[in-house]
This record gives structure tokens, C-alpha cells and sequence, in this order.
């Protein structure tokens, strides 16, 4: 939700702080979590440099193996045009890489003219395997289109992204994806929001294959949405956990980051349910990304939280006991 370059929130816009699926035999990668009980998530912890910095970081996205953190930036560096505060005036997509899940973070790497422009680029979404990457884009007029960009193995470089056309893309704004891969056919579910930002967003999904085409019109999530802006989804690996972000009333602060389930894929979605303390606070979250095993959630708050930057990325965790 970036109207660049204020933020991504201005992808999430200032005023804010104050199933898609196959009805056959589709299956989700990895067991279901539903048998086992969740913790309480901790107490955020801010990711600090070289991840943040003094610019806006957010829309972060984890790799399945959590050694690749895609976000993104409008910091010094990238194909924008810089600004007199020591940033520049549009947002790239990044991406940092350690050795381990408990190593540091190196220094951020830009992804390049084949996936960046000198308009602003937001909301990368890795599918498991690391060879697509779906993000959104925003037009000369501000408005927001998806794009994917490929590549033949964890290592090449990036193709030149294409947008993924009529089937998502609208006179709307589209923005927000999510991916969720298919076990079996390597199909997949693409999450994302459309609608006029800031005014309203609504969760739609749409099916694709394993390159990243799409295979019909995107569908409309029921019972997820309300009248105000619902956007930047993040599912569970299993399908049955969906967090999402709204500004809809009975939240924390003005944007808060929200959490609907289900007990199977084909099921309706629980009505979503705010994740409250210690997550949200009386300010903004928003932009959640779950990792693969479900025990890391990023997010992005402003200033007021502490930081480095305007809008930061943090973390929170939970454990998995056994029933």
C-alpha cells in the first residue's frame, strides 16, 4: 500500500496511522498444524542494521529456509532519484542473506533493473522453491499492478518480471500477494488485495501454475473483508491460517494486523480475529509475513515503536507443543 515516496505505508498512506482454491482433491504442502497448539507470540524484537535503516524498510518476506529476507526500501542506492533526507524518492525491492538462521544479516542487495524501475516496486512474495517472486508495482498515476519475475534455480539471476494481466490486474489497484504452493500438481494460490487504497481493499485469490500464470479471474476472499482497507495478506503453508492487515473498528491501533482460520481447505474462513498485544499497539502494524514453519511473524510499525527509520521491520515468534 505505498503511495511512494512518502511510505509504503505510504504503501500504507499517513491517514492510515492515526478460495480461490480447486473444489477437488487440492492438498497444501507440508502437515497440518491445526492438531498442535500454538503459544502466545512474544514480545517483538526490532531487526536492527543492516536489515533497517534510517530510511522506510517494509513488505518483508522470509525464504522457506529463512536465509534470504526480501523487503522493500526507498534507502540510498537504489534506481530512484535521491532525496535531500538521505533516501531516495521511489522504493526498490531488496533482499539480505546470512549463513545460518541464527547468523547476522549481511548487507542488502538490490534486485536489479529486471525486477526494479525508477517508479516504485513493494510487497515481494517468494514461493518455496525461490523460482518466483510476485510484487507489485505502481504505474505513473499511482495506481498498483502485480508482477512476477522467474528464474531457473536459487541462484540465477532474476528475469525481466512481466505482469501477471487481466486475470489479476484491473483499473483498480492490485497489490499485497501472497503465495501458497499446491502439494502434487505444483499449482498454487496467489493472495492479494484490490480496491481503491486508502479508501477500501477487499482479499481476493487466484489460481496459478508452477510459472507463475495465472489460471482464471482472481475470486473475492467471502468473510474476510469489511468496508475499509483489508491488504497484505500472509497463509500458512497448510492453507488454514490467514493474517492479513485492516484499519476495520474493534483494532488497537489505527492499522492492526488481524488473523482468520479454517479446519480444511474447503471450509469458510473464521471471522478474523485481531492479534493484540503484544503485536499490535496503539500506533500501526501491518504488511505480516508468516514463515514456513509458522513460528516467525514480520512486520513493519512506525517510528513511535522505536528504530531506526520511519517504518522499520520486526519480528515476533511463538512455539508448537504437542497434543
Amino acid at each position: 500500500m505505498l503511495n511512494a515516496p512518502r511510505s509504503v505505508a505510504s504503501l500504507v498512506p499517513l491517514a492510515l496511522l492515526l478460495a480461490c482454491e480447486k473444489p477437488s482433491e487440492q492438498r497444501l504442502v507440508g502437515p497440518s498444524f491445526m492438531t498442535k497448539d500454538w503459544s502466545e507470540w512474544s514480545e517483538p524484537v526490532h531487526l536492527d542494521a543492516p536489515v533497517n535503516s534510517t530510511c522506510q524498510d517494509q513488505t518483508p518476506t522470509l525464504s522457506k529456509d529463512e536465509l534470504a529476507l526480501y523487503f522493500t526500501s526507498n534507502r540510498r542506492g537504489g534506481l530512484g532519484s535521491d532525496t535531500p533526507d538521505g533516501c531516495q524518492g521511489s522504493f526498490d525491492l531488496w533482499v539480505a542473506q546470512r549463513a545460518s538462521r541464527d547468523g547476522p544479516w549481511e548487507t542488502a542487495v538490490n534486485l536489479g533493473p529486471q525486477v526494479n524501475t525508477p517508479l516504485s516496486e513493494a510487497g515481494p512474495a517468494l514461493a518455496p522453491d525461490g523460482r518466483l517472486l510476485f510484487f507489485y508495482r505502481f504505474a505513473t498515476g499511482g495506481q498498483r499492478d502485480i508482477y512476477v519475475t522467474r528464474r531457473d534455480a536459487n541462484e540465477s539471476e532474476w528475469e525481466t518480471a512481466v505482469s501477471l494481466g487481466p486475470d489479476v490486474n484491473t483499473a483498480s489497484s492490485e497489490e499485497g500477494p501472497t503465495y501458497l504452493q499446491h502439494e502434487g500438481d505444483g499449482d498454487g494460490t496467489l493472495y492479494f488485495d484490490r480496491g481503491d487504497p486508502p479508501v477500501t481493499t477487499d482479499l481476493y485469490a487466484v489460481r496459478v501454475n508452477k510459472d507463475g500464470e495465472t489460471l482464471g479471474p482472481a475470486v473475492v476472499q467471502t468473510g474476510l473483508n469489511s468496508a475499509v482497507e483489508d491488504n497484505h495478506t500472509s497463509v500458512r503453508r497448510d492453507g488454514r491460517e490467514l493474517f492479513f492487515n485492516s484499519r476495520r473498528t474493534g483494532g488497537v491501533g489505527g492499522f492492526d494486523i488481524w488473523v482468520a482460520t479454517r479446519n480444511n481447505v474447503h471450509d469458510a474462513w473464521s471471522a478474523p480475529v485481531n492479534l493484540g498485544a503484544p503485536v499490535n499497539r496503539a500506533g500501526a502494524e501491518f504488511h505480516p509475513n508468516l514463515s514456513w514453519d509458522g513460528r516467525t511473524l514480520l512486520f513493519i510499525s512506525p517510528a513511535g515503536r522505536g528504530g531506526l527509520g520511519f517504518f522499520d521491520i520486526w519480528m515476533t515468534t511463538r512455539t508448537q507443543g504437542e497434543n
